[in-house]
This record gives structure tokens, sequence and C-alpha cells, in this order.
């Protein structure tokens, strides 16, 4: 019997991040999801799902190498990883935002992304010398359908950033895609989530669904099925993608 694959997801205990490890976790997969702050919520889903929670704040690089050093040592080979983790900050125009603010969103959206990639590429790659094996790998990052809006009155923001991780996924599949590495994004549209109650958003939702052709509100389970997807063999000619879960919405 083969081994089973084994993915690392960036904030998996709650949300869609939970929901992601509850996929993978169904399909049988080893999976490795980090947390900050929230222990309690990050070892309900272990408990679950058998997965296995690690502390990694992926806004800190030191955190990063940590993890990834402690993985290394362990014999532990990713076959995907999942850059799932991501905040936006109070609701704000962006008259209002201050320089930590921007910082803070932007360390854990985007440069915390792409250091997590870095990291994975470093392993995955088939042309790499590093600790891993090298037998490639799949990537899929979260982006959103703000890039299309720009979150104006929200978080604009957030949305360019999530605009750069779009490009981010374009820019590497296309680096590493000869080195066995596919990269792809999963850009969810109006979903409800724990990010989205805490925003004020959910409350506004119903107001919301006729802007959505199939006229509902997304789940964190469709947007995990997306995900999952990209990361299995059905996906293996799928590179550079961005991959919409927004019920048509655009």
């Amino acid at each position: 019997m083969a081994e089973p694959k084994t993915v690392l997801i960036t904030g998996g205990s709650r949300g869609i991040g939970a929901g992601i490890v509850r996929r993978f976790a169904a399909e049988g997969w080893r999976v490795i999801f980090t947390y900050v702050s929230n222990q309690a919520a990050a070892d309900t889903v272990a408990a679950e799902t058998g997965a296995r929670a690690a502390r990694c704040d992926v806004g800190a690089e030191a955190d990063i190498l940590a993890l990834f050093a402690t993985l290394d040592r362990e014999g532990v080979r990713l076959d995907a990883l999942v850059n799932n983790a991501g905040i936006t900050g109070p609701k704000r125009r962006l008259s209002e935002v201050t320089a930590a603010t921007l910082e803070k969103v932007a360390r854990v959206n985007f440069i915390g992304t792409a250091l997590m990639c870095r990291e994975a590429v470093k392993r995955m790659s088939t042309a790499a010398g590093g600790p891993g094996e090298g037998k490639g790998g799949a990537i899929v990052n979260l982006s959103s359908t703000a890039t299309l809006a720009g979150g104006p009155n929200q978080w604009i923001d957030y949305a360019a950033l999530k605009g750069a991780i779009d490009v981010l996924t374009n820019g590497l599949a296309r680096e590493v895609g000869a080195e066995g590495i596919r990269v792809n994004a999963v850009a969810p549209g109006y979903t409800l989530t724990d990010m989205a109650r805490a925003g004020g958003i959910a409350a506004r939702f119903d107001a919301y669904k006729h802007e959505v052709p199939l006229g509902r509100i997304g789940t964190v389970d469709e947007v995990a099925a997306g995900v999952y997807w990209l990361c299995s063999d059905d996906a293996t000619y799928v590179t550079g993608t961005v991959l919409p879960v927004a019920g048509g919405r655009c």
C-alpha cells in the first residue's frame, strides 16, 4: 500500500483553513497545519481530523525557518503546500490606513506566502540540492475575488496584496514548472467564514446574493474542494491558474 501524501496548510485552525484541513484528512492525506494564537481551535481541528497542529506565525521568517527545520529533522517530505493564512486588519478606507497596518497585512498575506513558497520549492524541486528528496509537488495559494473589485471602502490594501499573490502564482509556476512543481491559486468569492463574521460582512451577505449568478453565498467546503483538486492527481496538467470559487461572480 502506498504511503499517504503529506500536505502543509497554513492557518488551518478555523474558517477556510480548517475546511481545507478536513478535506485533505478525509481524502487520506497526512496533514500538518499551522496556527498562531488560537491553540484551543487548533487542538479541536487536530482532534477531529487526526491532523498535526504546529504553531507558526507566517508573518515571521524565523517561525517559518524553524517549522521547516523541524520537518527536515523528522524526515517529513511535503507533496503539497497550501498557503491559506491571511488577515485583513480593521475595515478602513485607504485614507485611514496606517503604515503599521499595511506592514502587518503585507507580512502575513504576501511576504509570508512568498517565504513559505521559497522553502517548499527548495525541498520539492527536482533540480534542487536542498534537504528534500526533490520529487516535485504542488503549491496552492489563497487569493480572492477582491482583486477584481479592488476592495473599496473596506480593504483596498488587502485586495492589492491578493493581486500580488496572483502575480506570484503565475511567475512561480513558470519558474519551477520544469522542476516538477505545479503552482496555482484559489480565489474565493463571498464565503461564510470566521473572518467574514468578524469583519461584519456575514451580516450583509443576504444583500449581496443578487450579485452571484448561482444566487447564494459559498461555503468553506466548496473552497476546500477547489484547493484539494488543484493538489490532487486529477490536476496534474494545471499550473499557473487562479481558480475562482465564487458562484460565477467576478
